[in-house]
């Protein structure tokens, strides 16, 4: 197993910290694989999250090194789908669960490795509660040595950091598609403009002193309004109308 030094357990330390900490999700992949290199040696990598929509299979790729089109446009290996869709993170070398000379026969190495010159792979399964959520690959070119478990172990303390970020995003996606917007609920409840300008700044996290001010209006008749859109609406509270409504249009 390998032994970390303080300069390997400040690098991972860090790419924990940005797998939570940058908001945005290409962005964060970006720079995972970015980090990454600099604790595990790679020719090129690729990092596809699982698309449940209707048709659904691996999209948006982030890439090292590699523009990702070889890896969308064919379809997994027969001998690894088991592993992909198991519903568990795991990370793995793909000789682990194939032998070598047949891996080199398979219509998947000869359309994605051979145009790239790549020969041996590293993949990071990412699930959470039995859902799939995405995987990473990592590439070596021909005549270089195959992975190692060392590589292996440091890849297996992120995975769980990654696919738990990726299920708050999943989570995410889904409460927001389950909102209205602004708009929406102006014409579904049959708000006034007065209304909709009061639950706009609403959403804005505006207090009611300072909507008053803002509208030159005084807190009771705000306060009636609120009422008033909080009966259309069919909820009691500001948790209830952030929950109701998205704060952008």
């Amino acid at each position: 197993m390998k032994r970390l030094d303080n300069k390997d357990w400040l690098m991972l330390n860090n790419i924990i910290y940005k797998i939570y900490a940058t908001e945005e999700l290409t962005e964060m992949r970006k720079t995972l694989l970015e980090q990454l290199k600099m604790v595990l040696d790679f020719d090129s990598a690729d990092f596809f999250l699982w698309n449940s929509a209707e048709k659904a299979g691996l999209a948006s790729p982030v890439t090292y090194n590699c523009d990702g089109m070889y890896t969308q446009t064919c379809d997994s290996p027969d001998y690894s789908k088991g592993i992909l869709y198991s519903g568990k993170s795991l990370v793995y070398r793909e000789t682990d669960i194939i032998s070598d000379e047949k891996r080199m026969e398979s219509e998947y190495y000869k359309k994605v490795y051979t145009p790239n010159n790549w020969h041996y792979s590293l993949q990071m399964i990412l699930a959470r509660d039995k859902q799939f959520l995405g995987i990473v690959t990592f590439y070596r070119t021909i005549g270089k040595d195959n992975f190692q478990y060392d590589d292996i172990f440091l890849l297996d303390m992120l995975k769980d950091h990654l696919a738990y970020r990726l299920h708050q995003s999943v989570k995410e996606k889904t409460i927001r598609h389950d909102k209205i917007s602004i708009v929406e609920a102006v014409k579904k409840y049959d708000l006034t403009n007065r209304e909709e300008t009061i639950l706009s700044l609403l959403l804005e996290g505006m207090d009611n002193i300072a909507i008053s001010n803002k509208l030159v209006i005084s807190v009771n008749t705000l306060k009636k309004h609120i009422l008033n859109i909080y009966r259309k609406l069919g909820i009691k509270n500001r948790v209830q109308m952030f929950k109701m409504i998205r704060e952008q249009v």
